[in-house]
């Protein structure tokens, strides 16, 4: 499967989920509802998965967790804010790099609406997304790429 196809069924799912369920859940709330809905569809997610990384010589073993990482392509960060700050986009861009992924959502249930929520973060992605999937994407230069 597509990185886009993988987005868009996430995508799709959480404006659902935010139509249903409104703003003012836990995170954790909106990540068990995604994750199944998500797995619903026959995708492979796996959720709080633990992330190894090394650096300089130094391994830290968990060093993060990933909300949901969908068919080992797609990273998904959820919030449940008010609203999205810049370091949130950041964050998400660190795992991308850490992981070695090209793309990630970062998806805030604690607006009014979802789609001021929502971001596509790529790293080193050349977009073949439609334009409708193209939400509030953000990219950021990658140093020495």
């Amino acid at each position: 499967m597509e990185i886009d196809d993988v987005t868009e069924i996430v995508i799709n799912k959480a404006m659902d989920i935010h139509k249903k369920l409104g703003p003012g859940l836990l995170e954790s709330v909106y990540e068990a509802v995604l994750f199944k809905l998500v797995e619903k569809e026959g995708l492979k997610v796996e959720r709080q998965r633990a992330v190894d990384f090394e650096y300089e010589g130094i391994a830290f073993n968990e060093g993060f967790r990933v909300d949901l990482l969908v068919e080992n392509k797609v990273v998904i960060e959820l919030k449940s804010v008010e609203k999205l700050a810049p370091v949130h986009s950041k964050q998400l861009l660190t795992y991308l790099r850490l992981l070695d992924l090209e793309v990630g959502l970062l998806i805030n249930f604690g607006g009014e609406t979802l789609k001021e929520g929502l971001r596509r973060i790529v790293n080193n992605h050349a977009p073949s997304a439609s334009p409708r999937l193209r939400v509030n994407q953000c990219s950021f230069p990658v140093p020495g790429g």
